[in-house]
C-alpha cells in the first residue's frame, strides 16, 4: 500500500509518501511545496495542484490522507489554507484515490499514543517508526509523514477488525 500524506498550507504544504509491504514501511519521498506570498492566489493554488498531481502520477498512491484544518482565531488564514487543502484533495479525487481526513488529535494518538503530544515528540516518533537517520525537515514534511502513518495505522487496524 502506498499512502500520500498531506500537511495543508498555502505558503508551505508538506507531503510524505510511504509504502507499506510485508510489515515493512519505508519512505518513498517527502518534502514541501512552497509558493511565494507575492504570487497571485490562483497561481499559488495551481502550483499546489500541479505538484500534488505530479506526486500522484509518480507514485500512484492507494490512499491520500490529509489533516483536518483547526483554527480558532484567524478566519482569513483558515480560508486560505482551506483553499490549498481543497486543491490538493481535488488532485486526489481527480485520480480516483481514496481520500481520508484526520484530526490533529487522531494523528498524535496514532503516531505517539498521546493526544497532547508536542511537535518534537511527533517528529521523533516519525523518525523512529520510519527508521530514518534524522528527523525530516522542514517540520511540514515530518507532519505530512505523521498523517500518512496515521492512515496506515487506521487501515491496518481496520483490516485486523475485518478479518475476525
Amino acid at each position: 500500500m502506498i499512502i500520500l500524506g498531506i500537511d495543508p498550507g498555502m505558503a508551505i504544504m508538506g507531503y510524505g509518501v510511504i509504502e507499506s509491504s510485508n510489515n515493512r514501511t519505508r519512505v518513498l519521498e517527502n518534502g514541501v511545496v512552497t509558493t511565494p506570498s507575492e504570487m497571485e492566489t490562483p497561481k499559488r493554488l495551481l502550483n499546489i495542484f500541479n505538484s500534488v498531481e505530479a506526486l500522484i502520477q509518480k507514485y500512484s498512491p492507494d490512499a491520500m490522507a490529509y489533516e483536518e484544518l483547526f483554527f480558532n482565531k484567524n478566519a482569513k488564514t483558515a480560508l486560505i489554507v482551506g483553499h490549498a487543502r481543497g486543491v490538493a484533495v481535488l488532485a486526489g479525487a481527480r485520480h480516483g484515490i481514496d481520500l481520508f481526513e484526520y484530526t490533529p488529535l487522531q494523528v498524535k494518538q496514532a503516531v505517539v499514543g498521546y493526544g497532547r503530544a508536542d511537535k518534537q515528540q511527533i517528529q521523533n516518533m516519525v523518525k523512529l517508526l520510519l527508521n530514518l537517520k534524522e528527523i525530516p525537515k522542514p517540520d511540514d514534511a515530518a507532519d505530512a509523514l505523521a498523517v500518512a502513518i496515521c492512515h496506515l495505522h487506521s487501515w491496518q487496524f481496520g483490516r485486523r477488525l475485518g478479518s475476525r
